[in-house]
């Protein structure tokens, strides 16, 4: 039951997130054009990016929380790792986009309309901070990180377009605006760029960060009937949910019952270090491993 609320309210999160970013795009569309303002076209285009990710990423979450089946046998968790690779990717396209439509304005500069720069940084820093609120107090799944991260940086974002236009205001600065818009999409790319590194790690089935390999064995081999273990496989299938596999030498005379109560001592074991599923195949002593005999 409790997974299911939980369920219930990330994908809730993401919806709310998703319906204010597209009303949000719509008005810096219109308040872009009518403050000729490359910060805020920029974030404009940035923001439809975000909509049609955070679309993906919508879906994916509900897709994420439904049971196993003869196709996907570890469920489907791993499809929200999937949102967050596609929001990732689709930020770092946007993100060149804006750097180099910057990078031109800085050598040309352009009048912008700022009080209506003004006025669009503070709807910006409100309607982007409800969104960022709603899925940061959430955030459970790489992809609910990779979007609460970006929504918190619309809104760092906001803030700095407020204090830039609060500056233009009072003194002639017409470059700042571009300056403005380069410097919060580098700010953005760089942080994206690290969740993106994090969400191919979870691809690639590379063993998570927070847990120890070396502590697994030395967690099992301290066991009294344990006299080896080895061929340890450890990955993640979404950032949160970890799963680990391995071989353990035990005495050939152990009986299937003690094997049982073992198996249950391992997984009480592991699950103190982070391990929410495991896989263990028991090798009598003085036997060979066929894993190593198939090269494994």
């Amino acid at each position: 039951m409790g997974h299911d609320h939980s369920a219930r309210e990330s994908t809730a999160n993401l919806g709310v997130a998703l319906l204010l970013n597209v009303a949000f795009t719509i008005i810096e569309l219109i308040g872009g054009l009518w403050t000729n303002s490359v910060a805020i076209l920029s974030d404009a285009l940035h923001d439809l990016g975000d909509s049609l990710s955070l679309l993906v990423a919508w879906y994916l979450e509900r897709l994420s929380h439904q049971g196993r089946n003869a196709t996907f046998t570890f469920g489907y968790r791993r499809f929200n790792t999937l949102g967050a690779l596609i929001t990732g990717l689709v930020l770092v396209v946007g993100s060149i986009v804006v750097i180099y439509e910057a990078i031109k304005r800085l050598w040309a500069p352009e009048a912008v309309y700022v009080p209506g720069m003004i006025g669009l940084a503070v709807l910006g820093v409100c309607i982007n901070g409800i969104a960022a609120w709603r899925v940061w107090r959430g955030q459970r799944s790489l992809n609910e990180q990779m979007v609460a991260w970006h929504l918190f940086e619309d809104v760092a974002g906001w803030v700095v377009v407020l204090a830039g236009s609060i500056a233009m205001y009072f003194w002639h600065l017409p470059w700042l605006d571009a300056l403005l818009s380069l410097g919060i999409t580098i700010f953005i790319l760089v942080n994206v760029v690290v969740r993106l590194y994090k969400a191919l790690r979870v691809f690639l089935q590379a063993a998570p960060e927070e847990v120890d390999i070396e502590d697994i064995r030395g967690a099992l081999i301290q066991l009294p009937v344990i006299r080896d273990v080895h061929h340890v496989h450890l990955w993640t299938l979404d950032g949160k949910y970890h799963v680990a596999t391995f071989h353990v030498v035990v005495p050939s005379t152990l009986s299937i019952g003690q094997w049982c109560d073992l198996r249950k001592t391992i997984r009480d074991q592991l699950k103190g270090l982070g391990i929410d599923h495991i896989t263990v195949e028991f090798e009598p002593q003085g036997r060979p491993c066929v894993a190593e005999e198939d090269g494994l």
